[in-house]
């Protein structure tokens, strides 16, 4: 396919982080204004302004968009659905929709890494579901079942089940989930956002080839993360 041929490099901001960079940097701004108003100047207030726009860059790097093209066939594969750490490989009993036992990879995204989600398969989906939960740090084990998350069934052509669960973290308060059921989706699609701090749970059939380790740094929608019987 065209969207194939050529990686692109072109990075973007997300469109999910316009609002937060706006109004964060219009609030900056103001508050920087107001105290050279009020104190007229001085080392303190320009040690502060250098620490507002290095928060600020922090902010517009977490909300980097981007657009990688994965090359190679994707018959059978699995690509990471985030960047971050590999930081869970094992065989869990997974009892919300499979109710049998699955080979479960979590990736862990801190704050410097990219927060947009990639389809991890082609398929169809079958299954968008959100969960409320509660805001336990991402690498914790219970933060998979007790968190705030989103869960995205996706069967492929061979007529697989995989599971994609984006979790929320200590930190993070929203989760963006665009897939919606009964939609064909391909690998190279965005699957969501996490806004600051999280964690992406996949679910493999027992069998699939794992292809990544415990701790290797992964790169969405390039790293493959599993080989399917």
């Amino acid at each position: 396919m065209g969207r194939r041929l050529k990686k692109l490099k072109k990075i973007r901001l997300h469109r999910e982080g316009t609002h937060t960079l706006v109004w964060g940097g219009a609030a900056l701004l103001l508050l920087n204004a107001i105290l050279f108003c009020a104190f007229g100047g001085g080392l303190a207030l320009y040690v502060m302004a250098a620490a507002c726009v290095i928060v600020y860059l922090i902010v517009v790097n977490f909300f980097r968009c981007p657009i990688r093209l994965f090359e190679g066939d994707t018959e059978k594969v699995v690509v990471a659905p985030a960047d971050g750490r590999i930081v869970v490989i094992e065989e869990v009993e997974e009892n919300e929709y499979f109710h049998d036992k699955r080979i479960m990879v979590s990736i862990f995204m801190s704050l410097v890494n990219v927060h947009a989600n990639w389809i991890p398969v082609d398929g169809t989906i079958k299954l968008v579901r959100h969960h409320n939960g509660n805001f336990h740090k991402a690498w914790l084990p219970k933060a998979s079942i007790e968190n705030e998350r989103s869960t995205v069934v996706i069967e492929t052509p061979e007529g697989v089940d995989i599971m994609a669960r984006q979790i929320a973290g200590a930190m993070a308060r929203r989760i963006v989930t665009y897939a919606h059921e009964g939609e064909e989706c391909y690998i190279d699609e965005h699957m969501g956002f996490i806004k600051f701090g999280s964690r992406v749970d996949v679910y493999l059939p027992l069998g699939t080839e794992i292809c990544v380790k415990m701790g290797q740094k992964t790169t969405g929608n390039e790293t493959i993360l599993a080989r399917l019987a």
